[in-house]
C-alpha cells in the first residue's frame, strides 16, 4: 500500500475540516455546525510526546440525572458516584506509562503521552470519549482527526464489556487497536464484528466453564442465577446455564439486575431469593450493578446462602462493606491472576491533589472535605445560618471568620486512610491494566526497532513510529510476546484472547468481623480436562462459619430401591422418590427406572438387590411332611393288618361270603393309594411325577373297580329279590283265595307244588338269580383296571408328567411341582376314575336295602359317599391354596378317601372277625325273619327268606 498517497489525502481532509470549522465560526449563516460539545473528565499529557496512548476508565459509577425537558439546549451530562477502585486502575496506567518512560530497554527513544477519559460506567460517555480520542478535540468530527501532534497508539479500555462493545464497534471501523483490561464478555471474541479488539483478561467462556465445574464439583443440582442487564451478565450466565443444565443441574430462578436503579425490581429479586429453596446463587455482574441488591438483602437479614462470584466483584470493596459477613461469608468466586507491582503503592500515596480535577474530586471524596476555599466558606455560612434558624448563636462562627470548616489542606495523609484505593493486597484487575499498558508499549517497541528491509509490510518496509497507521500497530499487537515485569508472566494473544487462569477465592470472616480473601484453588484452561480445576476443600469456610459443604437440591437423592418420578411442570431436578415395585430393584442413587429381576430372582425388602427366590416344595423332613408320611404309613399298615386278618380267617363264612379275591384286591389298591401319597412328597423328580400320578390313578382304578364288582352283584341280587318278592306275594294272594274254598281240588295242590319249586330254586342259588359269578366280578375288575393301565401307559409315552418351576404362583417363591404334561390325558385318566366311582355308588345305592347281619350294601354306599364328600371338598380347597400346601391338600384327600373306604367297608367285618367271632357262623350268614308289617327288606346273605315266606303261606293253605 502507498502510505505517502494515503497521508496526503488524510492531511487534505483534515485541512478541509479545519477550514469548514473556521468558516462556520465567522459566517452569519453557517452551512454546517457542531451538534454537541462533550463534557469529559480525565488526564491528558500530549505535549512533546512522540506517541500518545489512550485510556478509558469508569471512575464514576453513573451519569448525573438528566434533564428530560426539551425546552433548553441539551448538555453533555456530568458523572457522580466516585469509585476508588477504578480510580486506582487509572493511576496504575499513569504509573505504568511513567515506569516505561523511565526505562532504557523499552522504547528508549520514545516518550509516551496519554489521554485518559472517564467513561462513568455508561455507554454514552464511552462513545463520547472514543469520538473525542479519535478526533483529537472535544468537538468530535466523525471520520476526521483534526488534532495535531503525536500519533495515537491504542486505546486501553473501556471498562465493562458493554462499554468496550460500543467503543470496539467504532474503533473497528478505522482498524484502530483496543486493548481491554476488564471486558471479558464472550461476544467480543468475534473478529468479524470486533477486528481490532484484544484483551489481557480471560474470555468469560473460561469463567463460565469454571463456575460450572465448581457447581458440579460440590454436587449442587439446584442453583439460582443473577445476571446484570448487559452483555457481560447475559452472555456469561447463558454459557454457565448451558453447561450445568447439560450435566443435569437445574436452575431454580434466573433474575436480571437493572442497570438503572429500580427499587421495585430489587425488591422482587430479594423476594425470589428468600422464597427459593436453592442455597447456591451464581452472580454474573459488576460490583456497581450488584451493590443495591446486596444492601437490600442485608436489610432482609438473608443468610444461609452460598454465593458464586464472577471476577468483576469477587474482590470489590464496593461489595465488601461492613455488615456483609452474615450474607456473603463463605462466598466462592473467581479472581484474575494476582500480582504485586513494586512501587505502585508509593505512587498511589504520593499523588498531587491539585494536579487534576479528577484527583481533586478523589481527595475531597476520600477526606470528606473540599479543596476550594470559596466553596468551603459558602458551606460554613450555610451551616451557621442553619444554626441561627434553630435558635443558636447569631454571630458568625470562628470557622467562618478564619479557616472554614471542611476545607482540605491538601496535606492529608493517604497512608492513614483505609480504603480500596490504597489497598494493593488484591491487585487483579489492576494487574490486568498494568499488562495492557505494557502490551501496547512492547508492540510500539517492536515497531521502533524494526530494521528497514526486514519489516513485515510491503517490500519488507517498516512503519515510522512518529507517523504510523493504526493497522500497522495492530500487526505488532497481534504478534506481541513478552514477559510482564516483576511477575515474568509470558503474555501473548490467541485470536485476541489470553489463556484462562483464575484463582478460586473464599470469603472467610476473621475474628474482628472483617472478610479476608483466601485462595483455595485454581482454574487453568490450558491444563488437561481432569486437572483444570484444583480445590482444597478442607480450607473452605462456608456461610456462618460452617465447615461442612452445603447442600442445594430441589429434591433429595433417591436411594437405591427407589426411582425418580418427575413432577409435572417442574424442573427435572424436582422429583418424587417412588419405591420400586415387587420384583424390581434399583441399585444406584437417583435411578430413573427400576430393573426387573430375572425369573429365578426376586427383590429383597430394600428393593436394591435381586435375591434368589425361595425354593418351595413339601419336603420329607419338615413337620407337615413327616406327619403325612406317618399317616400314610399308618394307613398302609392298617390296610395290611386288615389283609392279614382276612388271610387268617380266609376259610370262615364271613370272608368266603365277601369274595376274598376282590377283598384282597381292594385292600391292595388301598395300600397303593396310601403309599402313592408319599411319592408326592420331596423335590419333584421325573420319576416321582410319573409314579405319583400314575400310581394314584391305577390305585383308585383298581379300588373302584373292585367296589363296583361287589356292588354290581348286590345290585343284581336286589333286583332279583324284588322280582321274587313280588311273585311270592302274588302266589300267596292266590293261595289265600284258594284256601277260602270249601273243597280242595287237585289244581290247588298243583299250584302249591309250583310255588315250592320256585322257592327252592331261589334258596338253592339258581344261576338265574346270581348272573354275575365271582369269576365274572374279578374279570370285570381286571378289565376296568387294564383300561386305566393302557391309558396311563399312553400318557407316559406321549406327554408324561414332569417337574417344573412355577414362578407365577407366588412372587417371592419358586414352587417345584409336577406338570401333568397334558391336561387332556389327566382329565381322561381321572375322569375314568370318577366314572367308576359313580357306577360303584349307583350300584351300591341300589343294593342298600339288602339287609343281613352285615349290611354290605350300606357299607359300600357309605364308603362311596365318604369318597365323594372328600373329593368334592378337595377341589375348592386345592384351588384356594398355593405352593406346598396344594400337595398337602391333595395328599390329605387321598388319605381321607382311602381311610373312609377302609373304615366303611372293612371295619364291620374286622369287628366280627376280631371282637365277635361267634357271629362268624353259617347260621349268622343266613337271613333274618322278615317282619310282618312289611317294613323289612331282603338279605344279601341268602335269598332263602323268600322261600320261607312262600312255605308259610302254603302251610296255611294245606292246613
Amino acid at each position: 500500500m502507498d502510505n505517502t498517497g494515503f497521508n496526503w489525502k488524510y492531511r487534505l481532509l483534515c485541512g478541509l475540516c479545519a477550514f469548514l470549522h473556521f468558516y462556520a465560526s465567522i459566517s452569519a449563516e453557517p452551512s454546517c455546525k457542531l451538534k454537541a460539545k462533550f463534557n469529559l473528565n480525565g488526564y491528558r499529557n500530549v505535549e512533546k510526546k512522540k506517541v500518545v496512548m489512550g485510556g478509558m476508565f469508569p471512575v464514576h459509577r453513573r451519569i448525573a440525572s438528566a434533564n428530560t425537558s426539551s425546552s433548553s439546549v441539551p448538555l453533555s451530562l456530568g458523572c457522580e458516584g466516585f469509585n476508588f477502585r477504578t480510580f486506582r486502575w487509572t493511576q496504575t496506567m499513569l504509573f505504568a506509562i511513567d515506569e516505561i518512560n523511565k526505562r532504557s530497554d523499552l522504547l528508549p527513544d520514545t516518550d509516551l503521552g496519554y489521554v485518559i477519559y472517564d467513561s462513568c460506567f455508561t455507554i454514552s460517555k464511552a462513545v463520547e470519549g472514543t469520538l473525542t480520542y479519535l478526533t483529537g478535540q472535544e468537538e468530535a468530527v466523525p471520520n476526521y482527526r483534526c488534532g495535531t501532534g503525536a500519533p495515537l497508539a491504542a486505546l486501553v479500555g473501556a471498562g465493562g464489556s458493554d462499554l468496550s462493545i460500543a467503543t470496539a464497534r467504532i474503533l473497528g471501523l478505522y482498524y484502530f487497536p483496543q486493548v481491554s483490561y476488564s471486558s471479558s464478555c464472550s461476544v467480543l471474541d468475534s473478529k468479524f464484528q470486533f477486528p481490532t479488539f484484544l484483551r489481557t483478561i480471560p474470555n468469560d467462556v473460561y469463567q463460565s466453564e469454571a463456575m460450572a465445574r465448581l457447581v458440579l464439583h460440590f454436587g449442587w443440582s439446584w442453583v439460582g442465577t443473577i445476571a446484570a442487564d448487559d452483555d457481560y451478565g447475559k452472555y456469561g450466565i447463558k454459557a454457565f446455564k448451558e453447561q450445568v443444565e447439560e450435566a443435569g443441574v437445574c436452575i431454580s430462578f434466573s433474575e436480571t439486575l437493572p442497570k438503572v436503579r429500580s427499587p421495585e425490581d430489587i425488591q422482587r429479586i430479594v423476594e425470589t431469593v428468600v422464597e427459593s429453596t436453592a442455597k447456591i446463587i451464581v452472580v454474573f455482574s459488576s460490583d456497581v450493578d450488584l451493590s443495591p441488591l446486596i444492601q437490600e438483602l442485608i436489610q432482609h437479614n438473608v443468610t444461609n446462602r452460598t454465593w458464586i462470584a464472577s471476577e468483576a466483584w469477587v474482590t470489590s470493596a464496593l461489595i465488601n462493606q461492613p455488615g456483609v459477613s452474615s450474607l456473603l461469608g463463605g462466598t466462592l468466586g473467581f479472581g484474575l491472576k494476582r500480582a504485586e507491582i513494586p512501587g505502585l503503592q508509593r505512587y498511589l500515596l504520593n499523588i498531587d491533589p491539585y494536579s487534576n480535577p479528577l484527583t481533586e474530586e478523589f481527595w475531597e471524596t476520600a477526606f470528606n472535605c473540599t479543596l476550594n476555599y470559596s466553596r468551603a466558606l459558602r458551606m460554613a455560612k450555610e451551616m451557621t445560618k442553619a444554626a441561627v434558624e434553630q435558635g443558636g448563636n447569631t454571630s458568625l462562627s470562628r470557622a467562618v471568620r478564619g479557616v472554614p470548616e471542611g476545607l482540605c489542606s491538601g496535606k492529608e495523609s493517604l497512608e492513614k486512610l483505609s480504603n480500596t484505593y490504597s489497598d494493593v493486597t488484591q491487585l487483579r484487575i489492576t494487574y490486568s491494566v498494568y499488562k495492557a499498558v505494557y502490551t501496547v508499549a512492547h508492540a510500539l517497541h517492536n515497531m521502533e526497532i524494526c530494521e528497514p528491509g526486514q519489516g513485515p509490510f510491503n517490500n519488507n518496509s517498516c512503519a515510522d513510529i512518529t507517523k504510523f497507521e493504526p493497522w500497522q500497530l495492530m500487526y505488532y499487537l497481534k504478534n506481541v510476546w513478552f514477559q510482564v515485569p516483576h511477575t515474568k508472566e509470558p503474555l501473548f494473544f490467541q485470536d485476541g484472547d489470553v489463556d484462562g487462569y483464575y484463582d478460586i477465592i473464599n470469603w472467610q470472616v476473621k475474628g474482628d468481623g472483617e472478610i479476608s480473601y483466601v485462595t483455595i484453588g485454581q482454574f487453568n484452561s490450558t491444563a488437561a480436562p481432569d486437572a483444570m480445576m484444583t480445590i482444597n476443600n478442607a480450607s473452605i469456610v462456608w456461610n456462618n462459619d460452617e465447615l461442612e459443604t452445603p447442600r442445594s437440591v430441589c429434591s433429595e437423592s433417591c436411594q437405591p430401591g427407589t426411582r425418580k418420578g418427575i413432577r409435572q411442570g417442574e424442573p427435572v431436578c424436582c422429583f418424587d422418590c417412588i419405591p420400586c415395585a415387587d420384583g424390581e430393584i434399583s441399585n444406584a442413587t437417583d435411578a430413573r427406572e427400576c430393573i426387573q429381576c430375572t425369573e429365578d430372582n426376586w427383590s429383597n425388602a430394600a428393593r436394591d438387590t435381586c435375591v434368589p427366590k425361595t425354593i418351595e416344595f413339601l419336603d420329607f423332613s419338615e413337620p407337615l411332611g413327616i406327619t403325612l408320611i406317618v399317616i400314610s404309613a399308618v394307613g398302609a399298615l392298617i390296610t395290611l393288618a386288615v389283609g392279614m386278618v382276612f388271610l387268617v380267617n380266609l376259610g370262615t363264612p364271613l370272608v368266603k361270603a365277601n369274595d376274598p379275591i376282590l377283598s384282597f384286591s381292594l385292600l391292595f389298591s388301598l395300600v397303593v393309594t396310601f403309599l402313592s401319597s408319599i411319592v408326592f412328597l420331596g423335590e419333584p423328580q421325573p420319576w416321582s411325577c410319573m409314579t405319583s400320578q400314575v400310581g394314584l390313578a391305577l390305585g383308585f382304578s383298581l379300588c373302584l373297580s373292585s367296589i363296583m364288582g361287589k356292588a354290581a352283584v348286590l345290585m343284581l341280587r336286589a333286583r332279583v329279590l324284588k322280582a321274587a318278592r313280588s311273585k311270592a306275594k302274588a302266589t300267596a294272594k292266590a293261595a289265600a283265595q284258594a284256601a277260602a274254598a270249601a273243597d280242595t281240588s287237585p289244581d290247588v295242590v298243583a299250584t302249591n307244588g309250583n310255588i315250592n319249586n320256585n322257592n327252592n330254586a331261589v334258596t338253592t342259588g339258581n344261576p338265574d338269580v346270581d348272573s354275575l359269578r365271582p369269576a365274572h366280578q374279578r374279570v370285570l375288575a381286571a378289565i376296568l383296571t387294564l383300561i386305566q393301565a393302557v391309558a396311563c401307559t399312553v400318557w407316559l409315552i406321549i406327554l408324561p408328567p414332569h417337574p417344573v418351576k412355577n414362578t407365577a404362583a407366588q412372587n417371592i417363591k419358586i414352587i417345584l411341582e409336577c406338570d401333568e404334561g397334558s391336561v387332556i390325558f389327566i382329565c381322561c385318566v381321572f375322569g375314568y376314575d370318577i366314572l367308576l366311582a359313580l357306577l360303584a355308588f349307583i350300584f351300591s345305592f341300589m343294593a342298600r336295602k339288602l339287609e343281613d347281619n352285615f349290611s354290605e350294601g350300606k357299607s359300600l354306599t357309605f364308603g362311596m359317599l365318604v369318597f365323594f364328600i372328600v373329593w368334592s371338598s378337595f377341589i375348592p380347597a386345592y384351588l384356594s391354596t398355593r405352593g406346598k400346601f396344594m400337595v398337602a391338600v391333595q395328599i390329605f384327600a387321598i388319605l381321607a378317601s382311602s381311610f373312609g373306604l377302609l373304615a366303611c367297608i372293612f371295619l364291620p367285618k374286622c369287628y366280627v372277625l376280631l371282637v365277635k367271632p361267634e357271629f362268624n357262623t353259617e347260621d349268622r350268614m343266613r337271613p333274618r325273619s322278615k317282619p310282618r308289617d312289611g317294613t323289612g327288606t331282603g338279605t344279601s346273605a341268602s335269598l332263602a327268606t323268600v322261600a320261607t315266606e312262600v312255605q308259610a303261606t302254603t302251610g296255611n293253605v294245606d292246613y
